[in-house]
């Protein structure tokens, strides 16, 4: 089974005064009627094989995080509070490891809830492609090709290619510090 992890904590300091602590980007309604987090969750309420879906996300959050959930008809959802942001790393670990503990063959789908996809059709793709691959033991990530250089972001370079659309890592470039 497909087992998404959505990545719910952050304040979004980059839209302020938009987005503030009490209220960041990924629970505001940017575009249309409907949240950031409430589109992620969209894009994947038609997953074949869909598993328990866990949200990560701030304690402060947390009633915002089960409102947005049960509006978009993800009552039977798993929520993993952070009491101290600690980053991605291990919050994103405790929930996998709660997936693979209820199918140990799942398949983790680990996705912010703050992106903008206006390419639904080609997102769902884009994850059937990583579904494939994954399931060979691989470890997939997703990019775009960036239209210009950014400082605010790192990358990742190419490699070969193993797939139509889909290429070894080559080497993850880190944002520069400034």
């Amino acid at each position: 089974m497909i087992h998404p992890i959505i990545l719910a904590g952050g304040v979004g300091t980059r839209l302020w005064p938009l987005s503030r602590a009490a209220m960041p980007k990924q629970f505001i309604n940017l575009h249309g009627q409907k949240s950031l987090f409430q589109t992620t969750l969209e894009r994947i309420e038609n997953l074949p094989e869909l598993g328990a879906t866990r949200v990560l996300g701030n304690s402060d959050h947390r009633f915002m995080i089960a409102e947005q959930l049960r509006q978009q008809g993800f009552v039977d959802s798993e929520i993993y509070l952070e009491p101290v942001a600690r980053n991605t790393a291990p919050a994103a670990t405790v929930a996998a490891l709660a997936a693979f503990a209820q199918d140990p063959q799942a398949v983790i789908l680990v996705l912010p809830a703050d992106h903008l996809i206006e390419d639904v059709a080609e997102f769902e793709q884009s994850i059937q492609s990583a579904i494939k691959l994954a399931r060979q033991g691989l470890l997939v990530t997703f990019g775009i090709v960036p239209g210009s250089p950014e400082t605010g972001y790192g990358y990742v370079k190419k490699g070969e290619a193993l797939a139509e659309d889909a290429f070894r890592v080559s080497k993850f470039v880190e944002k520069p510090d400034l």
